[in-house]
């Protein structure tokens, strides 16, 4: 959890600085309301932990400012002059909780851990999430804004992101967020799919339309009337297939395999994808009509690497759905199990970081995780950088994230012995997904 700390007596404010690290917690020290204001523009803090008598602005005239934050810090008030009178003012403005200096720093920290719990318990309530996904950073915040935009029109929308970034969630809120939400929501993986069924799946059938095909099938277009159909991994659709959605975008009709009739649909196509459809399109692998088509509403997906501190309440989040299956009695991470956490770029996005505490909480038998109770790969990865992700991550020439899940794959490949199964399951990925990516980074020459 992020703490600013206002202080300008610099014996306490080191004091502080110290123990609340120890606690665990982050925590970034000014000295003034002046230094502290860029900061809360840059970031979200869950706890703004402030003295009253500051060098020019007091700290009881930025209590309002941080009430009217989309994401409201709770508020601790410090003075060394405190009086009845003073506490019942900072109450009033909408301040948590005031202590007057010199406090007792067993009760500071029990009081900094009640209102960090509080302000959880209130967010929980009041519902953080937006449609099943959690975030609180500028980039999915922005996310957020833009599919409430998208979800009032009705055309097609392209999902980019890499793989584990939560695209079919993406999809889903759009579908939750438009008209159509009391109409079905399918999703489908156009990867998962034999290439010869893929045609029958989408259109449907007729009677007789094929060996084996004794009864008629609707098909998913149909199956999904008045409602949304989702179209995961959009860039291994056969061409030929390829060429038939983009006449039901156009049209609104389809013709089930063996059927001399037209049908019409109501559906709203989304389809996502971690490839580069661009590029695909240069090389010929995917209609440029039909990308065009897509595009009319593209949403990129962000990596968790750029999510900033929505690492932190992923993994709370995470923690505490196992705790209420009943699967830990872990608590809370340790502080060095934190850093571990965010000093890792997580290549496999928030299905890595939700394997890992998924991990920790069943090997961890106390209330707190440690670092080993978290994946090898995390503990490893600074003092053992195998795929060179963090000397990438601090040198001035950054890589493309390509080419480092290529060194990651190979080195799993490598960790695991070639043994493909267990590698995808430390991926967190599907056998299939895997060999797709095998054969996009190590291509076969004739």
């Amino acid at each position: 959890m992020n703490i600013l700390l206002i202080e300008d007596d610099q014996d306490l404010a080191e004091l502080l600085y110290e123990e609340l690290e120890g606690e665990g917690y982050k925590v970034t020290a000014v000295v003034s309301v002046e230094e502290a204001l860029p900061k809360l523009e840059q970031n979200t803090y869950d706890l703004v932990i402030s003295d009253l008598r500051l060098p020019g602005r007091n700290g009881m005239t930025l209590v309002p400012e941080l009430k009217a934050l989309n994401h409201p810090p709770a508020i601790l008030l410090i003075t060394a002059f405190g009086s009845v009178n003073q506490a019942v003012q900072a109450l009033k403005a909408g301040a948590d909780d005031f202590l007057t200096k010199p406090f007792d720093m067993d009760h500071c920290l029990m009081t900094v851990h009640r209102l960090l719990d509080h302000r959880q318990l209130k967010h929980r309530a009041q519902g953080e999430q937006f449609c099943g996904m959690l975030g609180e950073s500028a980039a999915m915040q922005h996310l957020f804004t833009n599919i409430k935009q998208i979800s009032r029109a009705d055309g097609p929308v392209l999902i980019l992101g890499e793989s584990g970034t939560g695209k079919e969630l993406v999809a889903r809120a759009i579908h939750q967020q438009s008209e159509r939400h009391s109409g079905p929501f399918l999703a489908v993986n156009c990867a998962g799919i034999p290439s010869e069924l893929l045609e029958s799946e989408f259109f449907g059938h007729a009677a007789g339309a094929y060996t084996g095909a004794q009864k008629a099938r609707q098909g998913l277009l149909r199956e999904a009337q008045g409602g949304t159909l989702l179209l995961d991994e959009i860039g291994e659709m056969p061409p030929a297939l390829q060429a038939k959605l983009l006449r039901v975008l156009q049209e609104g009709t389809i013709r089930p395999v063996g059927s001399d009739k037209e049908i019409s649909v109501d559906v709203r196509i989304v389809a996502a994808t971690h490839r580069d459809l661009e590029a695909n399109v240069a090389a010929g692998d995917f209609r440029e009509d039909l990308f065009f088509r897509l595009e009319t509403f593209t949403l990129q997906v962000p990596p968790l690497r750029e999510r900033g501190d929505d690492i932190a309440l992923l993994a709370r989040h995470f923690l505490a759905s196992q705790q209420r299956a009943g699967k830990t009695q872990a608590r809370q991470l340790s502080h060095s199990a934190w850093q571990q956490l965010l000093n890792y770029p997580f290549p496999g996005n928030v299905r890595e970081l939700q394997n890992a505490m998924e991990r920790a909480a069943i090997f961890c038998e106390g209330e707190e995780i440690l670092p080993e109770h978290l994946p090898k790969r995390l503990r490893s990865a600074q003092a053992d950088d195998p795929v060179g992700l963090f000397d990438s991550l601090t040198s001035g020439s950054l890589p493309p994230m390509q080419k480092i899940q290529q060194d990651y794959v190979d080195y799993v490949l490598d960790k695991t012995k070639g043994n493909k199964a267990q590698a995808a399951d430390i991926l967190g990925v599907t056998r299939r997904t895997l060999y797709r990516w095998l054969e996009d980074m190590h291509p076969k020459t004739s």
